[in-house]
């Protein structure tokens, strides 16, 4: 029997993705890919593979996967609450998420809800046995293509791995959780912000924005003030000749709301952009609950770079950091049975 994880129960949303589809958007094809790519990486960096591996992203509650393995490492990068569920009838033990975990044949790992955050990843020693779609993993749900079958997971799927049984090496875990900063999200003007007043661009950075329930992995809508075009609307100020659109661009219709699109956005579009999101802060929004707040401040371009430069450093030094992890339960009597803890006999000479 081939090696897999068995859906028992699936989650909310969720889907294989790497780090994207790169070079195809000149024929339509969105790019996909993790919303957060840090988290992505983390979870690689746990289990032992590429940092830009496929892995399973969690989209607000993960599902209930069944070990068809002699064994497996998997590893939990994000705000979760997994459990373990050693037998069918077993009640499930806590585990820790931002580490890596050895499951053994008959197990189920519970991934649990995420707290704070809509996005978490989970990534398998070795990766899964699945074809590349344009050279990527990646799920693109609307099109059906990439990932599993195209699709988020379903009760019954079975996702292949690519090894039956977990590489030898010891768990490891996060030194602390990364650091993904606070503040207002930055932005840099354009390449349309001439399209809207003066005042328009104050209300943009000088107001709070809603996620509003209408946030996908396509993009988020936002409720908040309007922006004001510089042109009246009915004489055509909310529509431009289509363009490009790169990650993180910021649509403005009509309506005055703004629309930031993310991994699955479209390639073209008709609405001027107001601005776009520094890469620093894409994972931020990727993490982003409907009802949350957030503010937009205007970096320029050198300051995004040096920005997103100092963001992968940090990311690069909690990667070098990891350290070993206990199993679950506490000692590893395994690793403490290999030790030499005792090279000889004490004899005690009893009182006389």
């Amino acid at each position: 029997m081939a090696a897999a994880l068995k859906v028992v129960r699936p989650g909310l949303f969720d889907t294989l993705q790497d780090k994207g589809r790169i070079g195809y958007m000149a024929l339509g094809m969105p790019t996909a890919g993790a919303m957060d790519h840090i988290g992505l990486a983390l979870a690689n960096a746990l289990a032992g593979n590429p940092l830009g591996a496929a892995g399973l992203e969690i989209g607000v509650m993960g599902p209930d996967l069944l070990v068809e393995a002699d064994s497996v490492r998997v590893a939990l990068a994000g705000p979760l609450s997994p459990s373990l569920i050693e037998a069918p009838d077993a009640s499930p033990k806590p585990l820790e998420s931002d580490r890596s975990h050895l499951l053994k044949r008959g197990q189920t790992l519970r991934v649990g809800m995420i707290e704070g955050s809509s996005t978490a990843y989970l990534a398998v020693a070795g990766g899964f046995a699945l074809p590349a779609f344009m050279g990527s993993l990646s799920t693109y749900a609307r099109a059906g293509v990439g990932g599993f079958q195209g699709r988020r997971l379903a009760a019954g799927d079975s996702l292949p791995l690519a090894r039956d049984h977990a590489p030898a090496g010891e768990e490891r875990k996060l030194a602390q959780p990364f650091d993904y900063g606070s503040g207002p999200i930055r932005i840099v003007w354009g390449p349309q912000d001439e399209a809207f007043s003066a005042h328009g661009r104050a209300t943009f950075v000088g107001a709070d924005y809603r996620v509003s329930r209408e946030a996908d992995r396509m993009g988020i809508r936002f409720e908040g003030p309007a922006i004001e075009h510089a042109v009246a609307v009915e004489k055509g100020g909310a529509d431009i000749i289509s363009d490009g659109i790169g990650p993180g661009a910021i649509q403005v219709p009509g309506a005055g709301l703004p629309i930031v699109l993310l991994a699955d956005r479209q390639t073209v579009g008709g609405y001027p952009k107001i601005a776009t999101v520094a890469s620093v802060d894409l994972p931020r929004l990727g993490r982003l609950l409907p009802g949350q707040t957030v503010r937009f401040a205007a970096v320029t371009v050198e300051e995004a770079e040096s920005l997103r430069r100092e963001q992968d450093a940090r990311l690069a030094r909690a990667i070098a950091g990891l350290q070993p992890a206990r199993p679950a339960g506490g000692i590893d009597l395994a690793r403490l049975y290999e030790e030499n803890l005792i090279d000889g006999v004490i004899y005690e000479r009893p009182p006389m």
